[in-house]
């Protein structure tokens, strides 16, 4: 065992001294993830600026609730209002020609009429333009009627009640005043699926995950045609225990590589996976996953150019089919198999964590990936051992 940490640790320093290996592991998937995030930065971005809005309006009335009704309106935080006061007759001509996203008419004793239980009607005029704009004014002033309205349902029920006048406008006008009864506070609701840019973010890093666990192959089919390894196999060292330490090798950068671009990814995107012991436990789960091919390639190639080859294959087909570049869906045995891809388990592994998942949450998609390392690691000793690299 600590031959073969020893063998571990001298080849991270020759990968470390290896400008390639950091080149491609590391400044390219930077690279690249900067370019992303310039081009699709925006992307599933649900946000929507509210431009600023004119509202034409006309109140006649003399009492306090149509002044406290446009003083809301013209108060509103979520977008710039500015309120033209008009003459009744010019609101729907004004409110056409100027481009106005909303017009107002409060007539006169609209006050009187609410806070004595009698029957109130605002008038309310759609512009041309700024249909987003007028949706959510005629909404704001939807909702301020309505809480109006709280007041004659209340005068008119004092009234029925048999109570004194003077005591009836007073009982309105708390109610008009006070809160409503029922609020509503917006939410999210944890759908498990990460957003467009996370789901970009972590299918490109499953993909370059896949090309830098394979260092660990081409360091070992290189060793061999510089003649290293028959050097290594003089020592007391297992053949096992050579392809192990570069797996373990491959491993290591792969985890490193995964976690800086993931971390990159979320600053550059604004994204978040969620816990980061839950993320760390689906990382080494993908990097499990992804290492365990170097051995069943080590076992099929026999020179680095067809090591390159393959695990280039392999990296584009897992990782377009497990949804690197674009969301991938299948029906019957395509979707068993989509379902059972690697990089497609860390990207749903991700969007669990991301919405507050737990690590028994996210005991799916980690078994399907130790799963799939498994299966790599009985593949390899069921494959003819074409390389006979040791």
């Amino acid at each position: 065992m600590r031959g073969l940490w020893t063998m571990v640790a001298n080849d991270l320093r020759q990968r470390i001294r290896d400008k390639s290996v950091f080149i491609f592991s590391l400044i390219v998937p930077l690279a690249l993830m900067g370019v992303l995030s310039l081009v699709f930065g925006g992307l599933g971005d649900d946000t929507v600026d509210l431009q600023p809005a004119t509202v034409i309006a006309s109140a006649d009335d003399a009492g306090p609730l149509g002044a406290a009704l446009l003083g809301a309106v013209d108060s509103l935080e979520i977008m710039d209002v500015t309120v033209r006061n008009v003459p009744a007759g010019e609101v729907h001509s004004e409110t056409q020609a100027s481009g106005a996203a909303l017009g107002i008419i409060i007539p006169a004793g609209f006050s009187d009429a609410a806070l004595s239980g009698r029957p109130a009607a605002v008038q309310l005029v759609e512009g041309n333009g700024a249909a987003l704009e007028t949706g959510v004014l005629v909404s704001v002033v939807q909702g301020i009627v309505d809480q109006f309205a709280a007041g004659t349902v209340t005068a008119a029920a004092g009234g029925a009640a048999g109570l004194p006048d003077e005591e009836l406008a007073a009982l309105a006008r708390e109610a008009a005043a006070g809160p409503p009864l029922l609020t509503l506070a917006e939410g999210q609701a944890a759908a498990e699926q990460l957003s467009l840019r996370g789901t970009l973010v972590a299918g490109q890093a499953g993909l370059f995950l896949m090309f830098t666990v394979g260092f660990g192959v081409l360091g070992l089919l290189a060793e061999r045609e510089q003649g290293t390894l028959a050097r290594l196999r003089s020592m007391p060292v297992t053949g096992g225990a050579v392809i192990a330490a570069k797996a373990c090798t491959g491993f290591i950068l792969g985890a490193v590589a995964t976690t800086v671009l993931l971390t990159a990814g979320s600053r550059l995107f604004g994204v978040s996976f969620g816990s980061p012991p839950v993320v760390a436990v689906l990382i080494l789960s993908v990097v499990t996953a992804a290492t365990s091919l170097t051995f069943v390639v080590a076992r099929l190639v026999r020179t680095a150019e067809q090591a390159n080859v393959a695990q280039s294959i392999l990296a584009m087909v897992l990782g377009i089919a497990g949804g690197a570049f674009f969301p991938v869906q299948g029906t019957g045995f395509a979707a068993t198999l989509l379902d059972l891809n690697p990089i497609g388990a860390f990207i749903r592994g991700l969007g669990i964590s991301a919405g507050g998942g737990t690590f028994g949450d996210v005991a799916g998609p980690v078994v399907v990936m130790l799963g799939f390392a498994a299966a790599g690691l009985v593949l390899s000793r069921i494959l003819p051992n074409r390389g006979a690299q040791v």
